[in-house]
């Protein structure tokens, strides 16, 4: 019988199940707010596993607290998980722009910020992203990019000019399953995600890490 290689389509976890489940319930304790956020998340939208979640939620706002940013983007709001993070980690005086391109998340989005009195942070754009951000006037100290995937890339150049100089740029998604690393995987989806990896390694503005919580978070910072 022909022995054929399996191929394969994905690597996930990236690490052994047992290291990432002791790692996902040693963190700090998930806060009411954030854990009622995520069971309505999973209760009311198609794809519910989108979310952050409280491992890569608590990494979010450890971030934003030891950046202390003044101004926050974010680039696919999605059930405001990763907003209400930020929105809870920093100072009274931080504001955050988030950019939604669906219409229907508005009123739960509206809704959930001002249960969760962080509303007065945050400005809610309502449109696709590429569209957004050149109108939009600020320069920002962090940045974080979950939108989607095949546009990658050609969010970079937009988002690079868009941070300050000592500013995060903070991309989700970035391992895809794991299919950055396979050579097999050559979908339209992969592929921009690895363009987008490649961008910020060789760009000389950029110093970068990639970090392998769920599904790989890159963490750049503008020189």
């Amino acid at each position: 019988m022909e022995n054929k290689k399996r191929e394969e389509k994905q690597i996930h976890p990236f690490v052994d199940k047992r290291i990432e489940d002791y790692c996902s319930k040693h963190h700090s304790n998930n806060n009411e707010i954030l854990h009622d956020l995520e069971r309505q998340t999973y209760l009311q939208f198609i794809k519910p596993n989108m979310v952050s979640g409280a491992w890569q939620g608590e990494l979010l706002m450890m971030i934003c607290k030891i950046l202390n940013p003044k101004r926050i983007l974010e680039i696919g709001t999605f059930s405001g998980y990763a907003t209400t993070c930020f929105a809870l980690a920093s100072n009274e005086d931080c504001k955050i722009d988030t950019i939604e391109a669906l219409e229907e998340y508005k009123p739960f989005l509206i809704k959930k910020f001002s249960e969760n009195n962080v509303i007065n942070k945050i400005n809610l754009y309502i449109g696709q992203g590429l569209e957004v951000i050149p109108t939009l006037e600020n320069k920002y100290d962090l940045i974080f990019l979950d939108a989607e995937k095949l546009h990658y890339p050609n969010y970079y150049p937009l988002l690079v000019e868009k941070l300050e100089k000592g500013g995060l740029l903070l991309a989700d998604n970035i391992l895809w399953y794991g299919k950055v690393a396979l050579e097999d995987c050559n979908d339209k989806d992969t592929a921009a995600i690895r363009l987008f990896n490649d961008l910020v390694t060789q760009d000389e503005r950029m110093e970068n890490i990639i970090v392998p919580i769920r599904d790989g978070v890159m963490i750049a910072r503008r020189r």
